[in-house]
């Protein structure tokens, strides 16, 4: 299988975008089936009564799962969705083993899901680059004639099959791994706010729903550091039921360490928005919820000042105003982020280094 094929896609700088967003597709795969053992019998001159060589079966290839940081969709599975491993190669005589058969790796993005189709059983995921998961076993190589010689028993001519391979039909979910999840109602900035502060070049428009497709975006600071944000389709009240585009996108942001709540100045109610959006998160997922968050009031050029509104917000970390078009108070911003995503990895160390202790 070829590269990630990412179409319509600008690529500049750290951040990226992509107009064609795959994120579920359902594949079958086959692992090899092994290969059967031989029947074979020693001829060898001046070697009377040379007795069973029927070598065994090569074993069939194995079908792997692999995350590869250069994808970012499952594009490519909607153009192809069956996988076959090479079976196993028979026995031969002189106690030949076959040869076992070719594995087959299928790359996908990290963050992906593995289920089966059938049973929706959830079989594994793949979160870093390079890592594998084998989805589908071969089969085990039939035994040759030689494997069932005893001394009572000389002549054998039993032999093996080879076992059939693993067949399966997969789900294959990918969920984006993101630092920041941006979240909010269509037209709240998102886009905008995202194409900012990172080199990300979301669509963006004055209708709603203009953010189709997640879209990532890589924020770079000073002394090499940096943070992934991501940019959610717009959620609207009974997003969590399937209203809008909501329903489709929220499970990508479960994998996003801290969310962040952005309320246009140009709202008609900043409490009862932020509210809204906060019940549909928490009806969403009660895991999602407990999530560190943060408010951000976008279009503050609007008011043209930069005091965050009066808002009721005991649990957040941080309240900002920002105006992206005008560059104002994205630092502060960026400073708060920064900083939490500091204090969540040192009490993930922390948590870490108290389990392992005696």
């Amino acid at each position: 299988m070829s590269g990630g094929r990412i179409d319509d896609a600008a690529f500049s700088g750290a951040g990226y975008t992509t107009t064609v967003f795959i994120d579920r597709v359902i594949v079958t795969v086959q692992a090899g089936t092994g290969g059967s053992g031989a029947t074979s019998f020693r001829r060898e001159y001046r070697v009377p009564f040379g007795g069973p060589d029927g070598g065994d079966g090569g074993r069939g290839g194995d079908v792997v799962i692999r995350a590869d940081e250069n994808l970012t969709t499952l594009l490519d599975y909607t153009y192809r969705d069956a996988w076959a491993a090479e079976r196993g190669q028979h026995g031969m005589g002189a106690n030949k083993t076959g040869s076992s058969g070719e594995g087959i790796v299928l790359p996908v993005p990290m963050g992906t899901i593995i289920l089966d189709a059938d049973s929706n059983e959830r079989l594994g995921e793949v979160l870093a680059h390079g890592d594998e998961l084998v989805i589908a076993r071969g089969g085990r190589g039939g035994k040759g004639n030689a494997f069932f010689a005893t001394a009572t028993h000389q002549s054998p001519r039993e032999w093996q099959p080879g076992e059939e391979g693993t067949r399966r039909r997969l789900v294959l979910e990918l969920k984006l791994i993101a630092d920041v999840g941006l979240v909010g109602e269509p037209n709240a900035g998102k886009s905008t706010l995202l194409s900012v502060i990172s080199a990300a070049r979301p669509k963006i428009g004055d209708y709603p729903f203009t953010t189709l497709v997640p879209n990532l975006g890589v924020v770079q600071l000073s002394d090499h550091r940096s943070f992934v944000v991501a940019d959610i389709p717009g959620i609207i009240e009974g997003a969590h039921a399937g209203r809008g585009l909501g329903l489709q996108f929220l499970r990508h942001i479960e994998r996003t360490r801290l969310l962040a709540f952005l309320v246009p100045i140009d709202a008609l109610d900043w409490q009862a928005t932020y509210d809204q959006l906060r019940r549909e998160i928490a009806i969403y997922s009660a895991e999602l919820a407990s999530k560190p968050h943060c408010v951000v009031f976008t279009k503050m050029d609007l008011l043209g000042e930069e005091i965050p509104p009066e808002l009721v917000a005991p649990d957040a970390f941080g309240v900002y105003a920002v105006s992206a078009p005008a560059r104002t108070g994205l630092e502060g911003l960026l400073a708060g982020w920064w900083d939490e995503l500091l204090a969540l990895r040192r009490r993930g160390e922390a948590a870490a280094a108290a389990l392992t202790l005696p």
